[in-house]
């Protein structure tokens, strides 16, 4: 049997709010059944929305709730749009989320067993009411950091994993609907930034698409992966938007690295089963 030399999980969209017990214990089982998968994994990446209302008692009482059931010393979190629903500007949206997470900006590398971690993240949010409400803003300087950083990679054949909440458009499944369309703003930037790179794996969340849909993994120029959500899951609606399919739907990714191939195992943490088949990356 083969032994993976890199283990870690992907897992977004708690949305925890205070007064939403049913987060709270959402949150609580899926960490409690990701422990009992690897009590040890090398990484776990909370890929945004770990809140729903922006606010600074909803960071603590997921702090509260992590600490009480799984928190590895590896922990890295990207921002969503939901980090900014408190609505009282982006510079202090941010300094919450950096507060919380630790960290001095919103992108930022971390090297975990050798492996380059790359992680984005929107630096705005709103109007409320514009079509563009949710979606990420990626500044130029973010961008040329991004170009920078993974110019140091391109002879690398290990893969590089990159981490944004908000998935590009016209990629994953639903991400087609109008809601989506605008995701990521500079959405042909990225693309274009990261189609230089095979090696590339994309994670990201926002859609709470089940996946136990198709195209909730792709392989193109690289390669992109749905995370699914802890706090509920979606699905078409048969009328060109979306819906709820399951209040009680939890799902999120292991992912395990070998030589030459990477596996993402997709978890029903619902139902503690495992989403068949596996993504296999292995063009490295």
């Amino acid at each position: 049997m083969r032994t993976p030399i890199l283990e870690f999980f992907v897992i977004s969209d708690f949305q925890v709010t205070v007064g939403d017990k049913k987060s709270h214990e959402k949150l609580r089982s899926a960490l409690h059944k990701l422990k009992a998968i690897n009590p040890f994994p090398d990484a776990l990446v909370v890929n945004g929305d770990m809140i729903s209302d922006g606010k600074e008692e909803s960071y603590q009482k997921v702090r509260e709730v992590m600490e009480g059931e799984f928190y590895p010393s590896n922990t890295f979190f990207t921002i969503g749009n939901h980090e900014y629903f408190k609505n009282d500007g982006n510079r202090p949206s941010i300094e919450r989320f950096l507060n919380f997470a630790g960290l001095e900006k919103l992108y930022y590398e971390r090297i975990v067993k050798g492996f380059p971690f790359l992680f984005l993240g929107s630096e705005s949010w709103g109007p409320i009411g514009s079509p563009t409400k949710d979606s990420a803003v990626l500044s130029k300087e973010q961008l040329d950091w991004l170009e920078q950083t993974l110019k140091k990679y391109k002879t690398m054949k290990l893969p590089i994993f990159v981490f944004l909440h908000q998935p590009l458009p016209f990629t994953l499944a639903g991400t087609d609907l109008p809601y989506y369309q605008n995701g990521v703003l500079q959405a042909r930037e990225l693309h274009d930034l990261l189609s230089s790179y095979p090696q590339i794996i994309l994670f990201s969340g926002h859609t709470h698409w089940d996946l136990h849909f198709p195209k909730m993994f792709v392989k193109g120029r690289f390669a992109m992966a749905n995370s699914g959500a802890i706090y509920n899951t979606y699905g078409p609606d048969e009328q060109g938007h979306e819906k709820v399919i399951d209040s009680n739907g939890c799902q999120g990714l292991y992912v395990q690295v070998y030589d030459g191939e990477v596996m993402i195992r997709p978890r029903d943490l619902a139902k503690g089963e495992w989403i068949n088949p596996p993504f296999s990356v292995n063009r490295l």
